[in-house]
């Protein structure tokens, strides 16, 4: 999908980049089978067997949406499909050690959907999901820069904001600036405008970071005491490209350490 995200707003007239898979779940039937269909070729070129397929789903998802992802998968070529939870397989490729009684907390940040759950045992004790994560970040963006300075960006310079300026909470080494090109909407010329990591922490990232803080807050007030424990030495496991935003890790840290003590009397560290 890389080189995909690359023709994102730069497409000439006779293609259209398309986002078959919309907050984790299918948006557009046709063309997810053709994007499946093509991982199953070039992974079994052979095509003696149909091949055994695991798709990580979001936990929250209806069983009309699964049951959409099993169908499509099947007519894509696979003989069999199973489904995954997201925190599940994130917890799995993190290598967490999922099998034993202490609890795993992990919080898989995606591009439509943030997931917390807490595994222990092989099981997932708790689970939530809701579906903001790294594309609401970039509406956010995109909302307040044309807000601002009336400036029209796309979801590539949004993303580039994000990841360059876009913090969670203050960050220890400095405040980060950058300039960004768009084009003025009242005049339709192109523009360049200096902005810094503080106006997009505060004025655009701060509602959408609130609800990803907000999940974890509940999960860390609702798991068992016992948990509670086990968390304080082995923390917290972010996963998930929205996981890469500076300063998000020092922000869930507070939480974990505020919630453990509450609970056990003592601070952990993430």
């Amino acid at each position: 999908g890389a080189d995909a995200k690359r023709m994102l707003g730069r497409t000439p007239g006779t293609i259209e980049a398309l986002r078959p898979m919309k907050d984790g779940v299918i948006a557009d039937f046709e063309i997810s089978e053709a994007m499946l269909r093509y991982f199953i070729e070039k992974v079994d070129k052979r095509k003696l067997v149909p091949p055994r397929v695991v798709i990580a789903v979001p936990s929250g998802i209806t069983a009309v949406e699964k049951r959409a992802v099993k169908d499509s998968a099947i007519k894509a070529g696979a003989r069999e499909v199973l489904l995954l939870g997201e925190p599940m397989a994130a917890s799995i490729g993190a290598g967490l050690p999922i099998d034993e009684e202490y609890a795993n907390m992990i919080v898989d940040i995606g591009g439509g959907t943030t997931e917390v759950a807490i595994i222990s045992i092989s099981g997932v004790s708790y689970q939530r999901s809701i579906r903001v994560g790294g594309d609401e970040l970039d509406e956010a963006i995109i909302a307040y820069m044309k807000r601002a300075y009336g400036l029209l960006i796309g979801e590539r310079t949004a993303e580039e904001i994000k990841f360059n300026v876009g913090s969670a909470s203050a960050i220890d080494t400095g405040e980060l600036s950058m300039d960004v090109r768009g084009r003025d909407a009242t005049a339709g010329l192109p523009k360049t405008i200096h902005i810094t990591s503080q106006e997009i922490r505060e004025e655009a990232l701060k509602e959408v970071v609130s609800q990803i803080v907000d999940l974890v807050k509940n999960a860390l007030d609702r798991c068992q005491p016992e948990h509670s424990a086990d968390l304080i030495d082995r923390g917290i496991v972010l996963a998930g490209g929205g996981a890469l935003i500076p300063a998000l890790w020092q922000t869930v840290c507070k939480l974990q350490c505020d919630s453990c003590f509450s609970k056990t009397g003592k601070h952990g560290s993430l």
